[in-house]
């Protein structure tokens, strides 16, 4: 009998890159449920492709645009997140759909999987209250797909709290770890884009270009594997094969290495680990595990790290500096504020006036969220129309 499968975000990155799995064992699951956005060719290609029972269409424009083309069609095609509360559930969702929209349909799919794998880090980060107590309440698996998260799941596994002394997430160091500090003033877009190693989204590409990606990470880790901050640390790797590391008391020291690619953690978040992942993809030759390189995060070229202590030290902390950041990249994408304008109005909001009043704040549900997602979008926008 077919698994069913429901993917939040199919023409992402992430959405794709799951897609291109399940198609190399496409006699193992039917199609539950898509969702896009925009990607107007893409998302026509897999309603005829795959025909899922249901497609959700998020932009307005192009739903019609798709419902008027497939009128008549066996695949129901929808413009809310709301039909996810009647649809069938899932042997295993993804939830890859980036920002903070993404957590609504999170939320309401955790109901509708027995497995649920979850790669939008912003859900997370901002509304991991509400998904714990729905994934306990439904008794959902979860599985994070980050290549670091999903590494260090791997290395606690058998390990308890009292046991650890330190966890390391790394980081590539982006397009501009070796970039000399008197031009970053003038880095623009398409430069910061150029990830060196990992095909990403726009927005996690900049993120990776300022280090931002490795703070929420942290805020991630902290969330996911009820780690105390001091435990949580950031090291450089540049060749990014190894993804995470756990120092043991006991002196022992673990990592998890695998080439630069989602489908690995991917696939065997899927498959329970049970795959040869040359099934999935060719075994690659870069990279090489006798000259692994670590150092340490220079705060003059990655400033963000200063706030590494700061971003999680009240319960909503973490939904401003998310919300704050979402509006500077998106700025900054579309060539109104310059590079370093991202780090300095992110500490700025941080030391606002009222900061401490919305971030020591617990949400109780998605609208009181919303409400302080809101504060620190309106409150960013100010800031960047003051420096202007």
């Amino acid at each position: 009998m077919k698994k069913e499968i429901s993917i939040l975000g199919s023409t992402g990155s992430i959405g794709l890159s799951a897609i291109e799995i399940i198609k190399k064992k496409k006699n193992l699951f039917n199609f539950n449920l898509l969702t896009a956005n925009k990607n107007y060719k893409l998302i026509c290609k897999q309603i005829k492709e795959f025909k899922p029972r249901h497609f959700i269409i998020y932009n307005n424009k192009i739903y019609k645009k798709v419902l008027k083309k497939f009128k008549g069609s066996s695949v129901k095609i929808h413009n809310s997140f709301e039909i996810i509360k009647n649809i069938r559930k899932s042997e295993i969702s993804i939830s890859a759909i980036p920002g903070i929209i993404g957590l609504y349909p999170t939320i309401l799919l955790i109901k509708k999987s027995k497995k649920i794998l979850i790669a939008n880090k912003e859900s997370i980060i901002c509304g991991w209250n509400l998904i714990q107590k729905e994934i306990k309440k439904y008794k959902t698996n979860l599985i994070p797909i980050d290549s670091e998260h999903f590494s260090v799941m791997q290395l606690l596994e058998k390990h308890k709290l009292n046991e650890i002394k330190m966890i390391y997430i790394t980081a590539s160091g982006g397009p501009f770890l070796n970039l000399k500090k008197n031009k970053f003033r003038n880095i623009k877009p398409k430069d910061a884009l150029k990830h060196p190693k990992w095909k990403m989204g726009k927005k996690i590409s900049i993120d990776s270009a300022t280090l931002m990606n490795k703070i929420l990470e942290l805020i991630e880790a902290q969330k996911l594997f009820n780690i105390p901050n001091k435990k949580l640390n950031i090291l450089i790797h540049p060749d990014s094969l190894v993804h995470a590391i756990v120092k043991l008391k006991n002196g022992l020291t673990k990592f998890i290495y695998h080439e630069t690619s989602m489908l690995i953690p991917l696939a065997n978040a899927i498959f329970d680990g049970n795959l040869n992942i040359e099934d999935f993809k060719k075994s690659s030759k870069k990279g090489n595990i006798e000259n692994l390189i670590f150092k340490k995060v220079d705060k003059s070229r990655f400033p963000i790290i200063k706030i590494k202590d700061k971003a999680n030290e009240y319960p909503s902390t973490s939904i401003i500096v998310n919300a704050s950041n979402e509006i500077l990249v998106d700025q900054f994408l579309q060539k109104k504020i310059p590079f370093l304008t991202i780090i300095k109005i992110i500490m700025i909001i941080l030391n606002d006036r009222n900061y401490r009043k919305y971030a020591i704040r617990k949400p109780k549900n998605i609208e009181e969220i919303k409400q302080i997602d809101l504060w620190a979008r309106e409150l960013t926008m100010k800031k960047i129309k003051r420096i202007k």
